[in-house]
C-alpha cells in the first residue's frame, strides 16, 4: 500500500482507468510564476516550493489521480550549473516527491477520498540541455553513457519513495534502453512514455521496436506517449498494447505549437476529453495532459472516466 493507504497503482490499473494531471508548467505559469529559466519549473523547487504544492492540488481538485512531480527538468547537472551542490541538488529532487505527498495531504484534508498517487516525472537528457534536443533525441551518446547519467538521479527518486517513476517525454529508443536498465533494482514501479510523432518516435524509431524492450521489464506497469498531439495518441495506444500486453498511458498536449523563435505557442487546441472514450477503449489506462492542458481539461477527462 502507498503511504496515504491507496491501492498500489498497478492494482488500480487492472481495474480501471486512472486519470493523469496536467501540465506543471501550465499551471504554474498560469498562477503567475515566470518560468524563462534553463531549470523551467524545477527551478520553483527551490524558490517557491508551496507553488509546485499548489499546482499539484489543483489538479487533485479537478479530477486528478495522480500528481507527477516537478522534476522533469531537475538534474544534479543542471543544477550544478546554477552553483547548487551535489548534496542540495538531491535534497530539491526528493522534495519535489515529498510536495506530492503534502499535496496528497491537502487533498485528504479537502474530503478528497479517492486513491491518489505521486509520480516521479524523470525526464529525458534532453531537458537538462534546455535546446529542444528532447524533441530531436540522438544526442551522441551510448546507451552506457546515458544510463551514467540517469542513475543518480533515479536513485535518489526512488528513495524519496513516489508511487511510480514516470520515464517521460523519452524521444529516442537508445535513452529509453537506459532508462529501463536503470530502473532494474530500484524498488519501485515505473512507466515510460515516448514523445512521438506520427508512428515514429522523435529519433525516427519505429513505435513496435521501441516499446518492445519494456515488454520483459517487471519494473513497468505502463508504457505509452505523452508530449505529443492529440492526433498522433490513438495509433501509438495500439501499437504499444499489442507489442507490450501492459496497460497504456497516454497524456498528450493541447495541440498548439511551440515557436522556440518566438517562444510562444501558436495555432488552436485539438485536445478534447471527447478523444479520451477511443483511447481508452484501445487499451489507454492512465489518460491525462501535458504542455498547456489545465486542470479544466483533466476536469473533463475525470467526468468522461
Amino acid at each position: 500500500m502507498t503511504s496515504d493507504s491507496s491501492p498500489r497503482l498497478a492494482e488500480a490499473l487492472a481495474a480501471g482507468t486512472v486519470v493523469l494531471d496536467g501540465g506543471m508548467s501550465n499551471q504554474l505559469a498560469s498562477a503567475g510564476h515566470d518560468l524563462s529559466d534553463a531549470l523551467w519549473s524545477a527551478r520553483l523547487l527551490a524558490d517557491r516550493p508551496d507553488a509546485v504544492r499548489d499546482a499539484h492540488l489543483a489538479y487533485f481538485r479537478a479530477g486528478a489521480d495522480v500528481a507527477i512531480t516537478a522534476s522533469y527538468q531537475a538534474t544534479f547537472e543542471g543544477f550544478a550549473r546554477r552553483g547548487v551542490t551535489h548534496g542540495e541538488a538531491a535534497r530539491l529532487l526528493a522534495l519535489s516527491v515529498r510536495l506530492g505527498r503534502d499535496a496528497v495531504a491537502r487533498a485528504r484534508a479537502e474530503g478528497i477520498v479517492r486513491p491518489l498517487w505521486v509520480a516521479a516525472s524523470v525526464g529525458p537528457y534532453g531537458a537538462m540541455l534546455a535546446d529542444g534536443s528532447e524533441y530531436r533525441g540522438r544526442y551522441g551518446l551510448s546507451v552506457g553513457e546515458l544510463e551514467r547519467f540517469h542513475q543518480p538521479r533515479l536513485e535518489v527518486l526512488a528513495a524519496a519513495g513516489p508511487d511510480v517513476l514516470a520515464l517521460e517525454t523519452v524521444p529516442d529508443a537508445q535513452e529509453a534502453a537506459a532508462l529501463l536498465r536503470g530502473v532494474r533494482g530500484l524498488g519501485v514501479p515505473a512507466w515510460l512514455s515516448y514523445s512521438v510523432v506520427g508512428g515514429r518516435t522523435r529519433a525516427g524509431q519505429p513505435l513496435a521496436d521501441a516499446f518492445a524492450p519494456a515488454a520483459d521489464v517487471d519494473e513497468v506497469i505502463a508504457v505509452g506517449v505523452n508530449c505529443c498531439a492529440p492526433e498522433d495518441v490513438a495509433g501509438a495506444v495500439e501499437v504499444a498494447a499489442r507489442v507490450t500486453g501492459k496497460p497504456v498511458v497516454v497524456y498528450p498536449n493541447s495541440g498548439e505549437v511551440w515557436d522556440a523563435r518566438a517562444r510562444a505557442w501558436t495555432g488552436e487546441s485539438t485536445f478534447t476529453a471527447g478523444l479520451v472514450t477511443g483511447w481508452r477503449d484501445a487499451g489507454a489506462r492512465l489518460i491525462g495532459g501535458c504542455c498547456r492542458v489545465g486542470p479544466e481539461a483533466i476536469a473533463g477527462i475525470a467526468a468522461v472516466v
